[in-house]
């Protein structure tokens, strides 16, 4: 037999200048036909909220307006402004495919600026939780990215919008820092062989989707910037996953706006 067929079929080879027969424009079209959405655009900055505190607390709040054009059939994209920005977020897009299948509907309905903060767990220590890490790279062991690019090691923040935001990101009332992450899909194997291998390659946080999101960027040309918020030492001696007051959002919402400012949007 052919060792070859042993190999799951996520490495094969891929066409990656083949377009999809399934369009994201397409999908759309259907679910607001379906649903009877507006044509209302989606506003130029968004941010994915994979834990979902920031939407719950902006609609306890009565902060957040459901956005009546947004025709994505698994989410529902709420609008804030902060800063002088308006913000578009939509809540629980946790995981790489969750994440760029949302973020594929965000860029062709409007959006120009995708922004990610996720919760991530402590690698190489930055300093003491909370903190914020703008992910210059993200190690890929996740399956989403490997569609989009070829094969390596790691995705990277476009090298423009990172040099806009170095030395940039001030008034935030949290420390921002920048480093690498280690993005996975399975985060109850983050074993003490993976922890590691991470740590010698310089990671500072495991999260859950960054690689797939700079793959997406690189391939459809769309601005991202992903940020771990690292709030867990991973919840291996207790008194882990506090973000403070209001669940972090009044500080999430700060940074980003803030990169935005940075990158042109507001």
């Amino acid at each position: 037999m052919d060792p070859s067929h042993d190999m799951p079929p996520i490495f094969s080879a891929k066409a990656y200048d083949e377009p999809s027969v399934f369009q994201v424009e397409n999908l759309l079209r259907e679910g607001r036909r379906q649903r009877r959405r507006s044509e209302r655009p989606v506003p130029a900055v968004c941010l994915l909220d994979p834990d979902g505190d920031v939407v719950r607390h902006l609609q306890a709040m009565g902060d957040g307006e459901f956005h009546d054009g947004w025709s994505c059939y698994h989410t529902q994209l709420w609008v804030t402004h902060t800063g002088g920005i308006e913000i578009g977020i939509v809540g629980c897009a946790v995981g790489s495919s969750y994440a760029v299948l949302v973020a594929e509907q965000l860029a062709a309905s409007g959006c120009a600026l995708v922004v990610s903060i996720t919760s991530a767990g402590r690698i190489v220590a930055l300093g003491e939780p909370p903190y914020f890490v703008i992910i210059e790279r993200a190690r890929r062991d996740e399956g989403t990215s490997l569609h989009y690019m070829k094969p390596s090691e790691w995705s990277v923040l476009n090298a423009e919008l990172l040099s806009k935001l170095v030395g940039g990101l001030g008034g935030v009332d949290e420390p921002v820092h920048f480093g690498a992450s280690w993005t996975t899909d399975a985060p109850f194997r983050e074993t003490t062989s993976a922890i590691s291998e991470a740590e010698l390659a310089g990671v500072h946080a495991v999260e859950m989707e960054a690689s797939a999101l700079y793959a997406f960027a690189q391939a459809r040309r769309v601005h991202v910037v992903c940020v771990a918020h690292v709030t867990n030492t991973l919840a291996v001696d207790g008194d882990d996953f506090e973000k403070g007051e209001a669940d972090g959002t009044h500080r999430i919402l700060g940074l980003a706006a803030a990169i935005a400012r940075r990158l042109g949007h507001g």
